[in-house]
């Protein structure tokens, strides 16, 4: 744990809030995105099975391990350079205001009770949203934003502050692993694409801390700790043995019905979220990330 490891925290916070995200021509994530769609194909039964383990193992560890020689070799020039470049690496495996900003265009599209989503943000909620009435669609994006809260801010951080307690390098490492591990789940982790079941079950198993914190940075970013008591009750009603719980206490603070058609309902004696319940949900969860950064550097302070 060093200054340098605050600094690097620090960095990343202020670019998620200045600049949102990389480009897409340039983003690490979208880069390791491309290598994965090259192993997406059908793959025969006799080595299905050795390919998607391959992948699983691999993948993140190859791009855990350049990303760990980049931050140790800017480290070895010194602090700053050290500090910035495993700042910009942090940065890159963590989102919070592109994701918050994403939920509030598809709630402020339901604002005149029409369904209508720009093509640009139907990505967020992960469902087919031609028959959602407003209230649901509203719902898929307040539950997307409690599930990404977790996936992608609340698990990298995690992994950067275990990691930075060996070095600073190996925590961004650790982060882009973990960031590795869960963009192969969302691209190959489906029962119809049997080469990503190993990733889907590596997935579950690293986010399941992760999504357990992510509920109690809600509670407390809500200003309603009981709601994991509420919680409990719900969370493991999805078939995902982590998403429901961030789900779930977003829908206990906020008192509102989330659910998906055919999959699960969370708080089902509530009413779906209006415009302004659906916007006091995003804030909450645009607070909690901010609270992840704080205590990530709290985690890292020497």
């Amino acid at each position: 744990m060093s200054l340098p490891a605050v600094a690097a925290v620090a960095l990343a916070g202020v670019l998620d809030a200045v600049v949102e995200e990389l480009p897409s021509e340039i983003h690490p994530v979208a880069l390791f995105g491309r290598v994965v769609s090259l192993v997406d194909r059908e793959w025969s039964g006799s080595v299905v099975g050795v390919v998607g383990i391959g992948v699983a193992v691999g993948l993140p560890l190859a791009a855990a391990s350049l990303v760990w020689w980049v931050v140790a070799v800017a480290a070895a020039i010194g602090p700053l350079p050290g500090a910035a470049v495993a700042g910009l690496g942090l940065f890159a495996t963590t989102s919070r205001r592109m994701l918050v900003r994403i939920a509030r265009e598809v709630i402020d599209a339901t604002t005149d009770g029409e369904a209508e989503v720009p093509d640009t943000v139907l990505a967020l909620v992960g469902r087919d949203t031609s028959a959602l009435s407003p209230g649901e669609l509203r719902s898929a994006a307040v539950e997307s934003a409690a599930e990404n809260l977790a996936d992608g801010l609340v698990a990298p951080l995690g992994a950067f502050v275990v990691g930075a307690q060996a070095s600073m390098a190996v925590g961004v490492a650790a982060a882009a692993w973990v960031k590795a591990v869960n963009t192969l789940d969302s691209m190959l982790g489906y029962p119809d694409k049997s080469v990503g079941t190993a990733s889907a079950i590596l997935d579950d198993m690293v986010m399941w801390i992760p999504a357990r914190l992510s509920s109690v940075l809600i509670a407390v970013a809500g200003g309603s700790p009981s709601a994991l008591l509420a919680a409990r009750q719900w969370a493991r009603v999805p078939a995902s043995p982590n998403s429901g719980w961030p789900m779930a206490t977003l829908a206990a603070v906020v008192d509102v019905r989330l659910a998906k058609r055919d999959a699960y309902t969370l708080n089902p004696g509530a009413e779906f979220p209006t415009t302004r319940a659906a916007r006091r949900a995003v804030r909450i969860v645009s607070l909690a990330g901010v609270l992840a950064f704080l205590l990530a550097g709290v985690a890292v302070w020497p």
